[in-house]
């Protein structure tokens, strides 16, 4: 008899994913700052814990998503079709959100549904695994939801990050909105922020 381990999915599935809801809401409407990831799943030996919460609380079976090299393995697959029924794509510019693990190439921003000017809400979003939210190249934000300025320096973006988020900025109201994730934690870069180097 063939048995399938999918995975842990939240432990308690409503309030669980109501509290990263709320996380990924509050990271989106305060750019640059850090939210609990409050609701967590163990996910499976390929999908790592932040990453995991984020897809069980944002995919269901009307979603569209695409996988990372190192998330497009059957492991993963059968997580997401056993605990989501999102359908997985092979094309960034085809997926409501894109999930990239840590290490992998995040894809270029263009490459993803960039919306349209009637529905820029289709675009995509991306979910990026990184090792830290801290520690890195700083940047600044400035735009809607930050006072002033925010100051932040996640590791692992890409070198030509700042540049590729300006041509993103350009699009508003299209364009791709951000997620980072590392340590129970989230980061929020929506397509209305500007963010420089500092």
């Amino acid at each position: 008899m063939l048995s399938h381990d999918f995975g842990a999915g939240f432990a308690d599935p409503v309030v669980d994913a109501q509290a990263a809801f709320r996380a990924f809401l509050d990271a989106l409407a305060n750019p640059g700052t850090q939210q609990k990831l409050a609701g967590s799943s163990d996910g499976s030996a390929a999908l790592g814990r932040e990453l995991a919460s984020t897809l069980l609380t944002l995919s269901d079976h009307d979603t569209t998503i695409w996988l990372s090299p190192a998330l497009d393995v059957d492991a993963v697959k059968g997580f997401v079709g056993f605990h989501t029924g999102a359908s997985v794509v092979d094309d960034p510019a085809k997926a409501n959100f894109a999930f990239v693990a840590l290490g992998d190439a995040m894809p270029e921003l263009a490459r993803c549904n960039l919306g349209t000017q009637e529905y820029p809400d289709r675009s995509t979003t991306i979910v990026v695994e990184v090792p830290a939210l801290d520690g890195g190249a700083e940047l600044v934000l400035r735009g809607p939801g930050i006072r002033e300025t925010q100051a932040i320096s996640p590791v692992g973006l890409p070198a030509d990050f700042v540049a590729q988020w300006g041509e993103n900025r350009e699009l508003f109201p299209r364009g791709v909105d951000l997620l980072l994730v590392a340590g129970g934690q989230v980061m929020g870069l929506p397509r209305s922020s500007r963010i420089v180097e500092a």
